[in-house]
């Protein structure tokens, strides 16, 4: 199998005082889960890297990796270089990723996100958040703010039909950005 570029992103790190995982624990990770390349961005769980194996592997390995490494367990998400970039072109706010990027949300599921369930959830919800469900992911513009928002992650993920991890759209198109630098050199 061809080496593929990956995004991998954590779940719930860096938040409080629990699950500290630095950005150089997560590189250290990477070496550990045998994946070439490692990048992070940010002190917040965003990792470039090549591996040749499924992300679904990669996430896998990088998440015992880092168990290892702080001894608690740490979920994880992978992401192909295309499909980040299939992501990022399907987005279906794009005034918000241009005069609202930080309001702007990307949760990637561990599994495809249900859209019926997230449907549901925008029916029910009264505030002004606007849901949509894209390539598999769940994009929330949270037009108020992420902290006057209530909509939390338990009813986000229990809408969509399996935990997920949020990224701002700078974040997001930034990996997405250092994923082809790292793929274009490889």
């Amino acid at each position: 199998m061809a080496a593929t570029t990956y995004v991998v992103l954590l779940r719930g790190v860096n938040l409080g005082p629990h699950r500290r995982v630095s950005a150089a624990d997560l590189r250290q990770a990477a070496a550990d889960a045998g994946l070439a390349g490692a990048r992070t961005h940010a002190n917040s769980g965003n990792l470039v890297a090549v591996a040749p194996e499924r992300a679904d592997d990669v996430a896998a390995r990088v998440s015992a990796a880092l168990e290892s490494l702080t001894g608690g367990s740490v979920p994880a998400v992978a992401l192909t270089a295309s499909r980040l970039d299939a992501v990022v072109r399907a987005n279906p706010f794009p005034a918000a990723a241009r005069d609202d990027p930080s309001h702007l949300q990307v949760h990637v599921g561990a599994a495809l996100v249900d859209g019926a369930g997230i449907a549901r959830l925008d029916l029910a919800n009264r505030g002004r958040e606007l849901f949509a469900v894209a390539e598999g992911v769940l994009f929330v513009h949270y037009v108020d703010g992420i902290g006057a928002s209530r909509v939390t992650t338990a009813a986000v993920d229990g809408a969509a039909g399996t935990w997920t991890t949020a990224r701002n759209w700078n974040t997001t198109t930034r990996l997405l950005t250092m994923a082809r630098e790292t793929a274009a050199a490889a």
